[in-house]
């Protein structure tokens, strides 16, 4: 039986296409990540007892901050719609040291799979939560909104039913048809209405305990204590378009088979799980016998049985994790690849440096992305009814401003754009609410103008940029 839910059929080439519509340059990571998902395609169409032998080719991202390497994974589970999870290197500690636990992030990893089931799910169910939402809702309507009166000219008062007035007008009670009620609501005509609701209280919370590893985690212990105890309830008065949106939830959390949810979402975490393994090189270090370095290598140990793969227990069950992608990344100034523990070095055996960022490429990340800086400045400050153009020469001056102030301080790759460009909008942004109406173009005089003082005063920059 071959899995259609989560992996994609897009073709590698189709898979970088799509990726390039958010990310300039790094073809060669983009190359490595495209084959590994259709890889994960590829094992679910052999056959089963081929397919448990199969194990994803982990990837390690060498490259300075800011090049793309976390939104590249980012974008590939999006693509895949998979359980996907950023977790730092940095954090983690061995057994014995206070930190967090490397089992926590195939539990982090289940509890994102639970919820993007669980989403699923919900929307299978939204037009049948829906209607039992209204029918609450109807059945809370006042007395006078669910009836009404029926008039009929006539002086004959022994009609069943009516009574006539001394103008001789017959009239009777009657309710008022629901189907007609279900097209008032939907048509807004009770949104001012305040309706007493029940509502679930939300129950337990999160608590810090030392784990039996020796690491510090989260417990949540609403979950574990959930099935358990009652729910509490509450009642609340709430204008109409909140009570329905709290009770389509409610009545859509009582159509779910929760049972499914989690064997599904365990599955999926095993089968299709990405876990973006950011910082890498912070753990890697020569081994000097003492201090922080035996501390690095030890959680390099903690990590090697989670990608070798290896059974971690959750609150929903067990998960494997041998069939999950890693994805490492790493700028590696300090330390080198060849600094990790050869048996970690060998569970990565996908290598792909990625590029630092050229002036050009600043010029392509500000205008071609479908996320693109430009566009988003432009959609915020029309939000204020402030219209603002960008000059092909102003972009241009971004860019070289950027790089340029790449070179003289820390190398933070594109997110030295978002410095840059907020501080140009900086006055725009400010005053934009008294600006109503507006249009600003924005050349290259004016981003000089903007941004002279703190290019040429290389202190200042330090701390604004």
């Amino acid at each position: 039986m071959t899995d259609t839910t989560t992996a994609t059929a897009l073709t590698p080439r189709e898979i970088v296409s799509e990726l390039d519509r958010y990310i300039i340059g790094q073809r060669a990571a983009k190359r490595a990540v495209a084959i590994a998902l259709r890889n994960r395609w590829r094992r679910q169409q052999v056959s089963e007892d081929l397919r448990d032998e199969i194990t994803p080719k982990n990837i390690i991202m060498i490259g300075p901050t800011g090049v793309g390497k976390t939104e590249i994974a980012r974008r590939l589970a999006k693509l895949a719609r998979a359980p996907f999870i950023k977790v730092e290197a940095s954090k983690f500690t061995e057994v014995g040291y206070v930190g967090r636990d490397v089992e926590s992030m195939i539990r982090d990893l289940v509890e994102v799979s639970i919820e993007l089931v669980r989403a699923e799910e919900q929307a299978k169910v939204t037009t049948r939560a829906r209607e039992a939402a209204e029918d609450i809702v109807l059945a809370q309507l006042p007395g006078d909104l669910r009836s009404g009166n029926v008039y009929e000219r006539s002086f004959d008062a022994e009609r069943d039913g009516y009574t006539v007035s001394p103008g001789g007008v017959a009239s009777k009670r009657i309710d008022v048809d629901n189907d007609d009620l279900r097209r008032r609501l939907r048509a807004g005509e009770f949104n001012d209405l305040l309706l007493e609701i029940e509502v679930a209280d939300g129950a337990g919370g999160m608590m810090q305990i030392f784990s039996p590893r020796g690491g510090l985690e989260e417990m949540d212990l609403g979950g574990m204590l959930g099935n358990l105890l009652p729910k509490r309830k509450s009642r609340k008065k709430l204008k109409v378009p909140e009570a329905l949106r709290i009770l389509e939830l409610q009545e859509g959390e009582k159509l779910i088979d929760m049972d499914y949810v989690s064997a599904e979402a365990l599955r999926r975490a095993e089968h299709h799980g990405i876990i973006f393994l950011d910082e890498i090189d912070k753990v890697a270090g020569k081994r000097s016998g003492t201090g922080p370095d035996v501390s690095r290598e030890g959680v390099q140990r903690d990590l090697l049985p989670i990608v070798e793969g290896s059974s971690v227990r959750t609150k929903h069950g067990v998960v494997k994790t041998d069939h999950i992608l890693f994805v490492a990344a790493g700028a590696f100034h300090v330390a080198k690849p060849s600094d990790l523990i050869p048996e970690l070095q060998g569970r990565f055996p996908i290598r792909v440096e990625l590029d630092s960022l050229t002036e050009g490429d600043f010029l392509r990340i500000l205008s071609e992305p479908r996320n693109s800086l430009i566009r988003q400045y432009t959609a915020m400050m029309a939000t204020e009814d402030v219209t603002i153009r960008f000059e092909q020469d102003a972009i241009e001056e971004l860019a070289a401003t950027a790089a340029r102030v790449n070179e003289q301080l820390e190398n933070i790759g594109a997110r030295r754009l978002h410095t840059v460009v907020e501080k140009l909008l900086d006055e725009l942004s400010f005053c934009a609410p008294e600006m109503r109406g507006q249009e600003v173009e924005i050349n290259r005089a004016f981003v000089k103008a903007a941004l002279s003082d703190i290019v040429e005063d290389t202190d200042l920059s330090r701390y604004i940029l």
